[in-house]
C-alpha cells in the first residue's frame, strides 16, 4: 500500500463524534480525523512494516497518520536524529505514548534518550522520558534489574514537575518499575517514600498513588505468584 492509499484510507475511517471523544480525554484534535486505535492497528497489520512510508505518514502531519507511523516503522531503521526530529513535533500525550510504547523503546537509543529526555524543559519530550521507562519496564523482559534502579534517582529529581503530562508519566514510570518482581518493587517505594518526603503537591501526588499501588495485596500477591512461577 503506498503512501496515497494509506491516506485515503485514514481520511475514509475518520469519524467526527470520535475526533470530540478524543478532546474528552486531553489529547489535541487540531489535525485529528478522528480514528479509533483498534482500527488503526487493523491498518498497520494490512500495511505492513514500512520505515520510509512511516517517515511520509508523520511528515504529513495528519494525527492519526502518525499514530500509523509509529505501528509501521522499523525499529532497527530508526536513528537518534529521527527520534529527536519526532520528539521536537510531540503536541499530544497519545502520540508520544504511540512512539514510545510501539517502537522507541525498541531502538537502541531508548535508555540513552529516556536519561536524556528527562532534563528537557519541553512538556511532551520530557513525558516521552518517564514512558519510555515505563514501557522499558514493561516491554524489555531481558534487561537487568540494575538499569531500572538507575531510573529511580531520575524519577525523584523530576517528582516536582507538576504539569500534568509530566506528573502523570513520573508516577506511571515508578509504578511499572515496581511491578517488574519483588527486588525492584522494594526499591520503588524505597523511592516513592523519599518523593512523598519532598513536600510538593505534585510529589505527594506521585508518591501517595505508587504506594496505594506497589504496596497493596493485589500487587504484592501477583509478584509472589510470579516469584513461584520462576521459581518451579
Amino acid at each position: 500500500m503506498n503512501y496515497e492509499e494509506v491516506i485515503s484510507r485514514l481520511r475514509a475511517l475518520g469519524k467526527a463524534e470520535h475526533r470530540d471523544g478524543m478532546a474528552h480525554f486531553g489529547i489535541s484534535t487540531g489535525s485529528a480525523l478522528g480514528i479509533s486505535i483498534p482500527e488503526l492497528r487493523r491498518l498497520a497489520r494490512e500495511v505492513g512494516r514500512d520505515h520510509d512510508l512511516a517517515g511520509r505518514l508523520w511528515a504529513s502531519g495528519i494525527h492519526e497518520a502518525r499514530i500509523l507511523a509509529t505501528l509501521i516503522d522499523v525499529p532497527s531503521e530508526v536513528s537518534e536524529e529521527q527520534m529527536e526530529r519526532w520528539a521536537a513535533d510531540f503536541d499530544s500525550w497519545d502520540i508520544v505514548d504511540g512512539a514510545c510504547g510501539n517502537l522507541f523503546d525498541r531502538t537502541r537509543w531508548a535508555w540513552d534518550k529516556a536519561m536524556e529526555w528527562s532534563r528537557r524543559e519541553e512538556e511532551y519530550v520530557k513525558r516521552a522520558a518517564f514512558a519510555l521507562m515505563a514501557y522499558l519496564a514493561i516491554h524489555d523482559k531481558k534487561a537487568g534489574s540494575e538499569r531500572f534502579v538507575a531510573f529511580l534517582p531520575v524519577i525523584e529529581r523530576e517528582a516536582w514537575d507538576g504539569r500534568n503530562f509530566v506528573k502523570k508519566a513520573v508516577n506511571w514510570a515508578l509504578r511499572q518499575i515496581g511491578k517488574r518482581d519483588f527486588a525492584l518493587n522494594a526499591a520503588a517505594i524505597e523511592s516513592a517514600r523519599r518523593i512523598l518526603a519532598q513536600g510538593s503537591a505534585p510529589a505527594r501526588w506521585i508518591a501517595r498513588d505508587a504506594l496505594r499501588e506497589l504496596e497493596g495485596a493485589p500487587m504484592q500477591a501477583r509478584l509472589a505468584a510470579s516469584s513461584k512461577r520462576a521459581a518451579s
